[in-house]
């Protein structure tokens, strides 16, 4: 149990908490990576502090851990192991070559256990993306965290193991068993999103290897490289400055870029003549529930802005650590939320109450209308337009309207259903299926490209007709495209598409044809198997204990919060909504063999214990739980936000 420790002092070691004695489950997946082949077990990491982390690449909150993951293991690398557990969500992800690429492009740098039957998934009972689970050195689970900012919490559980097993004995100080892969030669590694400038170049986000870089026409000969390649937050000169991971570019009015720089959540403005590199927006930390979501550019904190663009006279960022849309108006230096709530899913309407699922791709259509909208977890294509256009009034608008903070606009959606529904199949888009669209283009003719990622397919939408098609396959994780310089003059109506093959580390020109292709695919569902709950009532327990040294922070209200609702919404008969308790007793309607989603939000408030000035600890966590009613299925819910499940 996570009772809470004696202060330890200099001249002892601080005590062993009580805590459950649970023995690790082995490990157990296809293979390992970043091992040099060799398979690993538990017994092989004896005497260390093993933390794993299950996760998934497609997960935006899973690379938020994996980086706050980094620092831990460098000041802990002699007592600690990492080790990454992934398991897959999307059918692409199952495949072994897609977690090598995603290893090398996230520089993961701890052994990977790939599990694409969710082997040890099932076996630590663990029910979100991301979750860490800590072992301590003698084998036995000490601690569960659900969803990303228990970094803090976990450094503290890990210096006390190191003292409490120095102390027996039973500490085994080395190095990780980590081999990273070897470098491998290119132009491109990983890249991102590409934007043509005005004198007919590229340029390109080379994620990866934290540059931008420039391209000729051809889309192959490097003009030079935006960024010293070296991970961090520098302004300067173009060989001076730094990135961590760019991805959306946008042209602003007056000929600049600005460059979504993903892991620094930050915008940065690059002056295409010079190279010079400043950033505009962001604190350089990641925004936490409670953080302002609005003001001076400089001030607010962003999560993870990956794609840009210049939409209603703002630039609106796809903010998808939140699941929300942003704007940034160059003009006063301010940022604000222009559409979602962060509540992660599907849900259509007035812009500040829509539920987005990690946005990814921006594009504006042709005639200014519409602002595009890759929704990557849900699968879906989606759309931002103002509250009038749909019903016909001023229909017309442009991006040279007056700015707007997101007020007065709607979100809906064109293809998907939501989280767990994907596949590649055309036909009317209410049928229609994607999988993990992260790139969009406005096609001249009204139309929009997507790309549909892990199907490697480039897809058109027709809102005239209403029909999806495949325009192109067999291309490798597609994550942005753009037109072709002069591709919307064209007068065959085959105009000439650029796409960023990311997997394949270069841009692909392709002919748009005139008749695109149509797949009758199959329909996949998340690879999670649905939990079997009875009928009725259920108790719905999130699990959460402070961490040692901190406590629950009411100065200022209550410390915890709990939102339930269903997908589909007849699933909860009652308690669904908000409330303070992290416990619900609730009542799932349907007959015997009813399926559906339990969409669960907890957040926790706490605060260290000492010091004059007490830090601040913000967990929060959404769980999408697929459940299916079932006669003698359990009655009761558990969720480790943090702690252990007595």
């Amino acid at each position: 149990m996570n009772d809470a420790a004696p202060a330890p002092t200099s001249a002892s070691a601080p005590e062993p908490r009580s805590r459950a004695r649970v023995r690790a489950p082995e490990l157990r997946g296809r293979s390992w990576i970043n091992t040099g082949g060799e398979e690993l077990s538990l017994a092989d990491l004896r005497g260390r502090t093993v933390i794993l982390d299950f996760w998934t690449f497609c997960c935006i909150n899973c690379l938020h851990v994996i980086d706050e993951l980094r620092e831990l293991e460098e000041r802990h690398e002699d007592t600690v192991v990492v080790v990454g557990v992934h398991s897959p969500k999307f059918v692409h992800e199952a495949e072994h070559a897609a977690v090598v690429d995603a290893v090398e492009r996230y520089g993961v740098a701890h052994p990977v256990l790939d599990d694409p039957e969710l082997a040890t998934w099932k076996q630590y009972a663990v029910r979100a993306w991301p979750t860490l689970v800590v072992i301590d050195p003698e084998g036995y689970v000490v601690a569960q965290h659900a969803g990303e900012g228990h970094v803090h919490a976990i450094e503290r559980r890990v210096t006390e193991l190191e003292a409490e097993h120095e102390a027996k004995g039973t500490l085994r100080r080395g190095l990780a068993p980590f081999t990273p892969p070897e470098p491998v030669a290119g132009e491109l590694r990983f890249p991102g999103k590409a934007l043509v400038l005005p004198g007919g170049t590229f340029l390109v986000s080379d994620t990866t290897r934290h540059q931008v870089v420039e391209l000729a026409a051809d889309g192959e000969t490097v003009l030079r490289r935006i960024g010293s390649g070296e991970r961090g937050l520098a302004d300067g000169a173009a060989e001076a400055a730094r990135f961590n991971e760019p991805q959306g570019l946008a042209l602003l009015p007056d000929g600049e870029v600005l460059v979504a720089d993903t892991v620094n959540h930050a915008l940065r403005r690059l002056d295409p003549a010079t190279g010079a590199v400043v950033t505009v927006a962001g604190t350089g930390a990641q925004w936490w529930q409670g953080a302002p979501t609005e003001g001076p550019a400089r001030e607010v904190a962003l999560s993870s802005p990956w794609d840009v663009a210049w939409f209603a006279g703002r630039v609106w960022v796809a903010m998808a650590g939140v699941h929300q849309l942003w704007t940034y108006d160059p003009a006063s230096g301010t940022v604000a939320v222009a559409a979602g709530t962060t509540n992660e899913g599907l849900v259509d309407g007035p812009a500040a109450e829509g539920w987005f699922a990690q946005p990814s791709g921006l594009a504006v259509a042709a005639d200014g209308s519409r602002l595009w909208v890759a929704d990557s977890e849900t699968s879906a294509l989606r759309w931002i337009e103002r509250q009038s256009a749909h019903s016909g009034e001023d229909a017309e608008k442009s991006e040279a309207d007056e700015p707007t903070d997101g007020g007065g606009f709607v979100v809906r959606t064109a293809v998907g259903t939501g989280l767990f529904d994907f596949g590649h199949r055309d036909g009317p888009a209410d049928q229609a299926l994607l999988q993990h669209p992260l790139g969009v283009t406005a096609l001249p003719d009204g139309s929009v490209a997507v790309c549909d990622t892990y199907n490697h397919a480039l897809r058109r939408y027709d809102p005239a007709t209403g029909e999806v098609s495949t325009l192109a396959t067999e291309l490798r994780e597609p994550s942005g495209a753009v037109l072709a310089p002069g591709a919307a003059e064209e007068a065959d109506g085959a105009p000439e598409i650029v796409v960023v093959e990311s997997a394949r580390h270069r841009l692909t020109r392709l002919r748009l044809p005139e008749d695109a292709v149509r797949v009758e695919g199959v329909a996949h569902r998340t690879r999670r198997a649905a939990t079997e709950v009875a009928p009725g009532a259920l108790r719905l327990d999130v699990v959460f204990q402070a961490p040692a040294g901190q406590k629950l922070d009411t100065r200022y209200g209550p410390a915890t919060r709990l939102v339930v609702s269903s997908t589909p919404p007849g699933l909860l008969a009652e308690g669904e909504g908000t409330g303070t308790e992290l416990h619900r007793e609730v009542r799932l309607a349907g007959a015997e063999g009813t399926e559906g989603v339990l969409h669960v939000s907890a957040m926790a408030a706490s605060c260290d214990e000492e010091g004059e000035y007490p830090a601040c600890h913000m967990h929060q966590q959404d769980w999408g739980v697929p459940v299916r009613l079932t006669a003698g299925g359990a009655d009761r819910l558990p969720l480790v936000l943090a702690g252990l499940d007595s």
